[in-house]
């Protein structure tokens, strides 16, 4: 592994989120920069380096980071005294919602689940950074149309929303909005 593979690795391993390539070039003297080519050269070979190992280079959507694999993910949470943030069906039932179906509305959610949306899940995933809003329906009281964000997708280890896996059959869900989400377009893949 050359020199640039190295100091890459370095500020893979020094960072606490994921780094763009930009983000990457920023660390080098203006004067001599590495090219493009030459990060994504030293990205893949850092992707072979940890190819058999328990570390792994992955690329989500704010860029790069090196993470532990998932099948040893058991024996590093026995390290971690606290426990996993823990969220209820409403909150995961709502951000499923944002993410498959963004651009769209507290009402829309509300129509689809059948019961209202409380302020706190809204908050919650505003505060985790998780949705964002991305503008105002164009309706009388001008709503709030949520989307997913990045970290969204960089805390599922996903580069894009084409990534997510495929909706479930519906279920449980009445049937007029069962109606209305057949009739709707796919979600969008734009980040």
């Amino acid at each position: 592994m050359d020199n640039l593979s190295l100091i890459i690795e370095a500020l893979l391993f020094s960072s606490s989120r994921p780094l763009s390539e930009k983000e990457i070039l920023s660390a080098f003297d203006l004067r001599s920069p590495p090219t493009s080519s030459e990060i994504k050269e030293a990205l893949k070979s850092i992707e072979e380096k940890y190819s058999k190992n328990s570390i792994e280079l992955v690329k989500v959507a704010s860029g790069y980071r090196l993470r532990i694999r998932q099948e040893y993910s058991s024996w590093v949470a026995k390290l971690w005294e606290a426990k996993p943030q823990k969220y209820s069906r409403a909150l995961l039932e709502t951000l499923a919602l944002i993410a498959y179906k963004q651009p769209i509305t507290r009402g829309e959610i509300e129509e689809v689940r059948g019961v209202s949306v409380s302020s706190q899940i809204i908050r919650t995933l505003l505060d985790r950074s998780w949705i964002k809003v991305v503008g105002h329906r164009d309706v009388p009281g001008r709503p709030a149309l949520f989307s997913t964000t990045k970290d969204f997708l960089d805390d599922l280890n996903l580069s894009k929303l084409s990534d997510l896996p495929e909706l479930p059959e519906i279920q449980n869900i009445p049937e007029e909005a069962q109606i209305s989400l057949l009739n709707e377009p796919s979600p969008s893949n734009s980040e």
